[in-house]
């Protein structure tokens, strides 16, 4: 078993930080009050800050690290039909789509929110349509998200969610990137 360095400080705290932000506006906070905006502000930020991380920070937080890929995706599927193991240190290809898609539906989310507090769109059914709209499918991606981290966990043999808390996976080394072994 070999203990590798994955996820930095930012990339935790950004995760952690807009599961509580997300949450506490979807369950707790007032759709109506200012501090359902303010944490939907915040999430902005979060999220512009990450999509610079993603750029220009360390190795497993950059885009370039987990690129979209269709055929990669139908890859690690087919591994999963099969009971074939193939730990990837980063994300995998499932989970790089899952990312993408939460940050584009978290941008659509804050900035359709922030629209309805403008003068220009405050009122118009079709903005508050769209951000009811996303978050909604926010909310079915969390579940996804959520139920994928723990099937994974389970099939691969690494604790997923502790990963995110210490920044470290635990692998056996015969599984990692790219020998994938019988589950």
């Amino acid at each position: 078993m070999m203990r590798y360095k994955v996820w930095d400080p930012f990339v935790r705290v950004f995760h952690w930080s807009v599961v509580a932000g997300f949450t506490a506006n979807a369950l707790f906070t007032d759709p109506e009050a200012k501090l359902h905006e303010n944490i939907g502000l915040a999430i902005l930020g979060l999220v512009a800050l990450r999509i610079v991380w993603g750029v220009f920070g360390t190795r497993h937080a950059r885009f370039s690290d987990f690129l979209p890929s269709v055929s990669a995706s139908i890859g690690q599927l087919r591994e999963m039909a099969t009971g074939r193991r193939r730990i990837h240190l980063g994300h995998s290809p499932l989970g790089a789509l899952m990312i993408y898609n939460l940050l584009g539906t978290l941008l659509v989310i804050c900035i359709s929110g922030y629209m309805m507090t403008t003068i220009a769109f405050f009122g118009v059914d079709w903005v508050e349509e769209l951000h009811e709209l996303a978050v909604t499918w926010a909310e079915i991606s969390v579940l996804a998200h959520i139920a994928a981290v723990f099937l994974e966990s389970r099939r691969l043999g690494v604790n997923l969610p502790k990963s995110m808390v210490t920044g470290y996976k635990e692998i056996d080394d015969d599984v990692i990137n790219g020998r994938a072994t019988e589950a």
